[in-house]
């Protein structure tokens, strides 16, 4: 089913080559263009570091204590960036890049497998998909984050690649004989990498892995009555890779900690999925609109691959269409995961390439058919583009505002919004000539420099600018040389300054009490100086800038 009939060109074009950059420059692009953000980056972060530090390898430490949260893969990956030194910044976040840059191979070659046509050509899925999803808000922002997400759904995506190759080489589709590879060295590959993504995808987040992929494929094969060829994804080679790739690190670290089982399986999988013990509830509907937004820009394209589902449904024809395989493996983690008691946007991720496929072979589609439907589609994605743009000019002004508090006349927003105003302006008339002439290579060029622009303002504009705001890194800078580092104390703050201050320190800053007589500087909030007023330890003017935290300089207690 190949939606790019053209006889192929063996040149890599400029257009190609300036799309991969920008996808490169997506994920990679200054990844230490802020600190360590939010609580779960520095805490996964503190732990990659410590089993750098000590070589132990198997049991997961925060604070010296073991913690099962999440299993070993991210920690692996993020270590290895400390024991190379890399910046805290680099190391951390390194490993969701590359993760990216995986789940993208992957979705590329499922394009190129299922719809044909030349890898070099944009108007083929199997440059479109990598393109949609590596310039996503969920593929930018999830590969720039600390966290094992990105790993877990690229895992996924790697295995459900696995899945397609074997299903439809083997007779899922009726121009092929089941079992046809089962004997070859060529059929046994497949089946090893579907157990062995699987197993990475256990070692990134646990078992969910399993019932993701398994879900996805079981509502495959039910709507499709391809039982024999689904079963053929639990072969003997794929559970023994699947065994050879994740049991090892469970069972060492089960034995070495008799807590890790229970802790893990028990509390952090079925307890956090059961009920709302972790404090994550949301309504059930919540994923719908977290996907919608982690798809952008390209929203608007889930339209038409709707249309075409429908129309697939009416037929009945989802037997044939891979179409409906990637429905299967974007629907069923919305499905599984609405049902939670704990929901998290970054738990919807491993939907995210499949989502991408969909609308890449959306976009391919409306283009092939007239000008009216191309206009549609270019007028469509420019209006997301003029809403995300008020949405960060309206975040600009509340920024503008916070340096404002720390007694700047300069409004620093002002010269990148300047920018992206024009950069938004040409990238709409772009648009409206590409699809006039109907050229989706022009679209896409455009798009993706059009993005790549934009995460270069952020990362190099804008995201330097608040690091004093969201991140530890500067007030761990300014305080390095200080002559009492052990009378620095925390009060009141927020968990996810606490874990940052800790990480950039290298130790836990310790909570300041009232009672203690000594002088001490007090890393605080307004709430927290307001109490320090209160007992009358400090009288005088704040001489640091608001910037996240007060630095208070707390007098020693009067003798009364």
């Amino acid at each position: 089913m190949s939606l790019n009939p053209e006889t192929p060109n063996r040149k890599l074009s400029g257009g190609f080559i300036a799309t991969a950059i920008a996808i490169l420059f997506c994920l990679f692009g200054n990844l230490g263009a802020i600190g360590l953000v939010g609580p779960d980056e520095p805490r996964y972060a503190w732990i990659a570091r410590v089993m750098a530090e000590t070589g132990d390898w198997i049991t997961p430490k925060l604070y010296g204590q073991p913690w099962f949260e999440k299993p070993i893969l991210y920690y692996w990956t993020a270590a290895v960036g400390f024991r190379l030194h890399f910046s805290a910044e680099w190391a951390a976040r390194l490993p969701c890049a590359v993760g990216t840059l995986a789940a993208v191979i992957a979705i590329g070659w499922l394009g190129r497998e299922m719809y044909g046509g030349d890898v070099r050509r944009f108007s083929t899925p199997a440059l479109l998909a990598p393109l949609i999803f590596s310039t996503s808000v969920a593929g930018i922002g999830f590969s720039r984050a600390a966290t094992p997400d990105m790993l877990f759904s690229a895992s996924i995506a790697l295995a459900m690649a696995s899945a397609a190759g074997i299903l439809w080489r083997r007779g899922a589709l009726p121009s092929r004989q089941p079992g046809e590879l089962l004997d070859s060295k060529s059929g046994r590959l497949p089946l090893i990498l579907f157990g062995a993504f699987l197993g990475l995808g256990t070692l990134a987040k646990g078992p969910a892995a399993i019932v993701l992929a398994g879900g996805a494929l079981l509502i495959w094969a039910l709507a499709t009555k391809r039982w024999r060829a689904a079963f053929r994804l639990a072969h003997p080679i794929a559970i023994g890779a699947f065994c050879l790739v994740a049991l090892p690190w469970y069972a060492i670290c089960a034995v070495r900690n008799p807590d890790f089982l229970r802790v893990f399986l028990f509390q952090h999988n079925f307890e956090r999925y059961l009920t709302p013990v972790f404090q994550h509830r949301q309504p059930f509907w919540f994923f719908l609109p977290i996907a919608l937004l982690g798809i952008l820009p390209w929203t608007i394209l889930l339209w038409p691959a709707v249309r075409a589902g429908l129309e697939i449904w009416r037929k009945k024809s989802w037997s044939d269409s891979p179409g409906f395989f990637f429905a299967c493996w974007a629907i069923f983690p919305l499905i599984f995961f609405s049902f939670s008691e704990s929901k998290l946007p970054g738990y919807i991720l491993p939907a995210m390439p499949a989502l991408a496929i969909l609308c890449a072979v959306a976009l391919a589609r409306e283009f092939r058919k007239n000008g009216r439907s191309a206009f549609k589609i270019a007028i469509a994605i420019g209006i997301t583009a003029i809403a995300i743009l008020i949405a960060a000019l309206v975040a600009s002004r509340r920024i503008n505002w916070s340096f404002a508090l720390s007694g700047s006349d300069a409004h620093p927003m002002l010269p990148p919004a300047a920018l992206a105003i024009a950069a938004t302006a040409a990238f709409i008339a772009a648009l409206i000539v590409a699809s006039a002439r109907k050229s989706l290579e022009d679209f896409a060029l455009y798009s993706a420099l059009y993005i790549a622009f934009c995460v270069a303002i952020i990362n190099f504009a804008v995201l330097p600018r608040l690091d004093s705001f969201y991140s530890a890194r500067p007030h761990a800078a300014f305080l390095q040389n200080d002559q009492h580092p052990d009378r620095i104390f925390a009060y009141k703050l927020r968990r996810d300054w606490n874990w940052g201050l800790a990480f950039y320190f290298h130790r836990q800053l310790p909570e300041w009490s009232p009672d203690d007589a000594k002088p001490a500087l007090v890393l605080t909030t307004p709430q927290g100086l307001s109490e320090i007023r209160r007992d009358g330890r400090f009288h005088g003017q704040l001489d640091e800038p608001y910037a996240g935290v007060l630095y208070v300089p707390v007098e020693a207690a009067r003798i009364r």
